[in-house]
């Protein structure tokens, strides 16, 4: 899906349709290492350590080929910044595409 440079939308701020560049960006950051469930989180703790069954924390048997795979495009948002006023507004929903702005 290909977007061009520059679109006429209305401006929040300046309250009247402009022309608008737009900007690709990232879709944030990563996820934090101490989240709930997270391994790092449980090894901490001192879950999985020790003797006996580990369980949930034991070996693991080989990763299928399936699960190897990466995504090739990445999701992608779109900044639309006001000619006028300068103001950005940015667009939280993320389209996946490889190429997202025109040359």
């Amino acid at each position: 899906m290909k977007i061009p440079k520059t679109t006429k939308r209305h401006c929040p701020y300046c309250n009247k349709k402009t022309e608008q560049k737009i900007k690709s960006v990232g879709t944030g950051g990563k996820r934090g290492t101490l989240t709930r469930g997270s391994k790092s989180r449980a090894k901490k703790r001192g879950l999985g350590r020790g003797i006996g069954n580990k369980g949930k924390w034991g070996s693991k048997p080989a990763i299928t080929k399936n699960k190897r795979k990466t995504k090739t495009t990445k999701k992608t948002n779109i900044m639309y910044t006001c000619k006028e006023c300068g103001k950005s507004k940015y667009q939280k929903k993320g389209i996946r595409a490889g190429k997202v702005i025109q040359e």
